[in-house]
């Protein structure tokens, strides 16, 4: 028997009674209220199809263009190679990005059942079709813009200039809206992308000219 009265004892323990719970629960909600901010993730399927797809097109017509210019003088090759490129590009990442985005929903879907109690709206499941979509326009206006940059030129250097120049704004500002979409650093994300793209184009008419000085 403890040597401490009854009475003592229990009136240092917290009780938590209906009522306190109801004041605890107020508070608390108007805690959560307090630290709302603002997310970023739920834009992920369809901010990274439309990214993903704008700078695919973007590198992928303007390498491809670059790579024939650089063992032909033909304006017409190069626009042709580019539209061509263009068609299958975005017909390959619209199917990709289906393919993808449809297993990422099957699996959603089956942890449905087991997470229900934890709020998840069906409205927030990935959408294949809307990623597919969007990866597919977003690819072929990527794509556009080095085909227009260098269909009206008729000498082969400028053209290659212009498809270079262009491609470089158009790149920085690809990286720069994506970042700012997905709440990121928009200079860091600007670098990232003109580089990689730069690389791109780079290893692309560096390969095929040495093709071409070589005679393959």
């Amino acid at each position: 028997m403890s040597i401490y009265p009854r009475k003592k004892y229990t009136s240092t323990m917290f009780v938590v009674t209906p009522k306190i719970k109801g004041i605890l629960s107020e508070e608390e909600g108007s805690d959560v209220g307090l630290c709302e901010h603002k997310h970023y993730s739920h834009r992920s399927p369809w901010l990274r199809a439309m990214v993903l797809g704008a700078n695919d097109g973007l590198v992928s017509i303007a390498s491809l263009m670059l790579g024939v210019g650089a063992v032909k003088n033909d304006a017409k090759s190069m626009i042709v190679s580019g539209i061509a490129g263009l068609v299958a590009g975005a017909c390959s990442m619209a199917i990709g990005e289906f393919v993808s985005v449809f297993s990422q929903r099957d699996s959603e879907l089956a942890d449905v059942e087991k997470e229900r109690q934890l709020g998840i709206d069906m409205d927030e499941l990935s959408n294949p079709m809307q990623a597919a979509v969007a990866s597919a326009v977003a690819f072929s206006l990527g794509a556009a813009i080095p085909l227009l940059a260098g269909s009206f030129i008729v000498d082969t250097k400028y053209r290659i200039v212009s498809i270079v120049v262009t491609s470089t704004f158009a790149l920085a500002g690809f990286g720069a809206v994506g970042a700012r979409l997905g709440g990121a650093g928009l200079f860091k994300a600007a670098t990232r992308v003109l580089i990689g793209g730069w690389i791109a184009m780079l290893i692309t008419y560096g390969v095929l000219r040495l093709c071409n000085i070589i005679g393959v």
